[in-house]
């Protein structure tokens, strides 16, 4: 295999790395030993799968050499397990292809979610909920943390605006698909003539920015604050507790007030404002390297209709990959891990088709 001398490379490297992670010097040094075990960590899967092709290689070779032999039922087992070991290696080639793609520096970061309702009124609302519903309920099932950030809620349950983070190792690398126009299909619970309605919501998937990465200074914020208030106008409290920041230089503008406390809401508007300025000058980044291109999948096109939900006919149809189930009730209740794993290899193929590599 052409990779070869690369992998025997990062498996040197991994070596050194248990041995400097076992020697006295790096022990005492606690954030030393820290970088070096996330290090070792990231090339762990990297090198296990390396030594297991290298075996297969091994294996390859001594029935070859068994072929030679004059029993005749030798020679046939020897021949069978050839078959099995080409094929393994056949898949161990393209994983090591895979997990030697560079790496989204965002992929292990936590997200923030954003779900807006689109055209079609309270039920566009609605569906924004379910969506805040499949999201978490998917993070639930996956270990990982949510916390509501911000909400503009309906007299009926829905959702104007729902902005929630998501907290884990790689929960970007998993969300990130997610990006874009999801559109639902059923009849309104105020439909009296019993028609299918279609309504639309819109989700954008953010990695969530550290303070280092983004500095704001305070002169570029105009801090408002004022009564909460909830659907239909209903106080929620009686101190001017809620937030608006708006970014000078950018126009963007948060809001929250679901704390009862204004400097909670104010931490809360500060992580979202930092966030999104991140994710601004991630995108204008890719468009100066010509990344952001109408091929990537998931990542780029805000505007695309990425999935529909039928409920007349119980089907999800995600259209970036032509797929279609007929299990809307479990996608609701977030079983989304298909959807994302095909589009997780999808994406790959892309970029393996990209350096030259057959898919």
């Amino acid at each position: 295999m052409k990779l070869d001398a690369q992998l025997e490379r990062i498996e040197k490297r991994f070596e050194e790395l248990n041995r400097l992670l076992s020697s006295p010097e790096v022990l005492s040094d606690y954030s030393r030993m820290t970088e070096l075990a996330q290090e070792r960590s990231s090339l762990e899967e990297l090198v296990h799968t390396y030594r297991r092709y290298k075996e297969v290689e091994r294996q390859i070779q001594d029935n070859q050499a068994l072929l030679q032999e004059e029993d005749p039922e030798m020679q046939a087992l020897a021949a069978a397990e050839i078959q099995e070991l080409e094929a393994e290696r056949r898949e161990l080639e393209q994983k090591l292809k895979r997990l030697l793609l560079p790496k989204d520096p965002n992929d292990d970061k936590n997200v923030i979610v954003e779900i807006r309702a689109g055209t079609g009124g309270d039920e566009a609302a609605l569906f924004a909920a379910d969506l805040y519903r499949m999201y978490t309920r998917w993070a639930e099932k996956h270990g990982y943390k949510t916390e509501l950030l911000s909400a503009s809620e309906t007299d009926r349950g829905g959702f104007k605006e729902v902005i929630f983070a998501v907290k884990g190792k790689g929960a970007y690398s998993k969300l990130k698909y997610e990006s874009g126009v999801h559109r639902v299909q059923r009849v309104p619970a105020t439909e009296s003539q019993g028609r299918v309605h279609t309504s639309t919501a819109t989700v954008a998937v953010l990695p969530e920015a550290e303070d280092v990465e983004v500095e704001i200074h305070p002169n570029e914020i105009r801090m408002d604050v004022f009564r909460s208030s909830g659907p239909g106008g209903q106080s929620v409290n009686t101190t001017d507790s809620a937030v608006r920041l708006t970014h000078i230089p950018t126009g963007i503008v948060v809001t929250c007030q679901d704390e009862k406390s204004q400097l909670q809401n104010r931490l809360k508007a500060l992580r979202i404002l930092r966030t999104k300025l991140y994710d601004m000058e991630q995108q204008r980044q890719r468009e100066e390297l010509g990344a952001a291109r109408k091929s990537q999948i998931g990542t780029g096109e805000r505007s695309e209709k990425i999935r529909t939900y039928n409920f007349p006919q119980n089907r999800v149809t995600d259209h970036r990959i032509g797929k279609t189930v007929h299990r809307l009730d479990a996608v609701l209740d977030g079983d989304l891990d298909e959807f994302i794993e095909e589009l997780a290899a999808q994406e790959q193929a892309r970029r393996l088709q990209e350096l030259g590599e057959p898919a």
